[in-house]
């Protein structure tokens, strides 16, 4: 794994540190995520087809009550979802408490 320096404001460091210590995480790890996010491709047009194939088969069990579908997620599992694939670090501290 290679090291970066930056140049950081001191004031915006120190905030950074508390926050991050607030959140159970780090600055490293904030700025290692932040980076990965950035330098990932936009989106994976494999997975988003296979979200609009999902959603597909789903409407389609909607207008057949004969047919068998997973249940729909309920907003909060989505919502750990999304904040697991960003924030993973923090994700599995708040899962610790």
């Amino acid at each position: 794994m290679a090291n970066l320096t930056l140049a950081i404001d001191d004031d915006v460091l120190r905030a950074a540190r508390i926050k991050a210590v607030q959140e159970g995480t780090s600055v490293n790890e904030i700025c290692r995520e932040a980076i990965t996010r950035y330098a990932a491709p936009a989106y994976d047009h494999d997975d988003f087809m296979a979200q609009l194939q999902m959603l597909a088969a789903r409407n389609r069990v909607a207008r057949d009550p004969n047919a068998a579908a997973e249940p729909l997620p309920s907003r909060n599992e989505m919502m750990e979802d999304a904040l697991a694939e960003r924030l993973p670090t923090l994700m599995s501290v708040l899962s610790r408490k």
